[in-house]
Parts: C-alpha cells; structure tokens; sequence
C-alpha cells in the first residue's frame, strides 16, 4: 500500500508482540486524491492494553527511526495508539490515547466523545493492515449520532480557528476541512479534502473563490508568504459559514 506502511506491518508486530491487536489505515490513502506531496498518512493501532512507559519509549524510537529512513514523510505521519477497552467504552470514559501527528510530537491525552468522528470513519471507511476486521473492534455508531458530532465540531472551529493566523497553509486546512464537514453532514461520510471542496463548490456557491484559493494555498504550502493575516479572514468567514449552514 505504502513503504511507511509496510516498514510498520513490520515493526509494530516485532515489537508490541501479542500486545498488538489491529493497524488500520484510513484518510486519503483510502477515501482517493492521495498527493505525496502534501498528504498525510493515517494510521489507528489498536493494543490489548494502555501503552505502558517501556513501550511508549520503544514505539516513540520507532516513530523517530521512520522518519529518517523516509525523510520525505517527517511531520506527515499519524499514528493513535489506544486499547481495545478504551474503544469499547468512549461513550461513558475517557480513556488514554497516544499519538504522534503533524506538528505534534509523540504523548499521551485522553480520548472519549471527542472521537466519536474518527472510530465512525475508521469503521466505515479504512482498510485493515493488520488484524481483525474493523467490526469486530470500533464501536458500531449510527450516521445521525456522526453527523451531530460533525455539526459540534464545526462550531468548536470558531475557536480553533483563531491559532492559523500566521498560517496560510493552515488556513487552506481550515478551509477545506469545513468542506469536508459540510459534506459529511450532508451525506454521512467522510472524504478527501479535494473530493469535499469539488463538492463544496457546486453546493456552497457562494464560498467558490474562497475554496479555489484554499486548493491553491494547500499546493504552495512549501512557499514564502509575505503577510499570511491578509488572508485570515477568510478562513473565519468559512467556518461562519459552516455553522450558519450545518
């Protein structure tokens, strides 16, 4: 599927032995539009138990040891590690999660309600790389209580949003992941960014320009920008947007 991949269908087993239950990948590896220039790569590890202090140092040093054999790939890998437990029970605990992703480095956090949208795409659109079926460990989660937690998550953006100031390319994100949530709300499934602005700009009209420009910032990310708050306001305008609309 992939060489990050496959160098982790590798490790991880050697490594977490029957502590391992399950490596599913999801994201635009699976959902299409995959651009190895600017894609990330998505993965969800599911254990028998917590990662205890010994393991996280291990998996910690394997994350580091990835990246420099795939140099192309630093900063654009995510990987969640959390108990079969802690999935069977998010709706009434929080439950430990640990993750490595972009712009963040490898700790721990507690996870429940909050990622209700990821064990429902996980569930519905990933493909297993090691492992049961995905129905045999993500909660089953209907398409109202999915797309109830997208509408929340949309207005949590208003918050959220204030950090890409400085940011074009995090602006362009902003941008599209409110096409993506929009679309989600209205079909009940996740997709790429670049299908959901597609989307977005037949059925929102009126953001058109706005989400061309986010798919050209998201291409130029590697770019100089002189003064990135001239643009800032249109990724607040994108999430009023959303919310008005969701």
């Amino acid at each position: 599927m992939h060489p990050v991949i496959d160098a982790l269908k590798t490790q991880l087993p050697a490594l977490l032995g029957t502590e391992l239950v399950g490596i599913y990948v999801y994201g635009s590896l699976v959902w299409g539009d995959f651009d190895p220039d600017c894609s990330d790569i998505d993965l969800m590890v599911v254990l028998a138990q917590d990662i205890n202090a010994q393991q996280y140092g291990e998996l910690d040093g394997v994350h580091h040891k990835l990246e420099a054999k795939f140099p192309e790939w630093a900063g654009r890998i995510e990987i969640a590690y959390i108990s079969v437990t802690a999935l069977q029970t998010f709706r009434t605990q929080r439950s430990p999660i640990s993750v490595i992703s972009p712009g963040e480095p490898f700790n721990t956090k507690d996870a429940g309600l909050d990622w209700l949208i990821n064990w429902y795409t996980i569930r519905t659109q990933s493909v297993v790389v090691y492992g049961p079926d995905v129905e045999a460990l993500f909660p089953t989660i209907s398409m109202e209580e999915f797309r109830t937690a997208v509408r929340n998550q949309i207005v949590e953006w208003a918050d959220w949003v204030t950090h890409t100031r400085d940011s074009r390319p995090s602006q362009a994100y902003v941008i599209l992941t409110m096409c993506r949530a929009l679309y989600a709300v209205q079909t009940g499934e996740q997709t790429s960014k670049i299908q959901a602005a597609a989307w977005a700009k037949a059925h929102h009209p009126t953001q058109a320009e706005r989400i061309a420009n986010a798919l050209r910032w998201r291409v130029q990310h590697r770019e100089p920008v002189e003064n990135p708050a001239l643009t800032y306001p249109d990724a607040v305008a994108m999430v009023e947007y959303a919310a008005r609309v969701r």
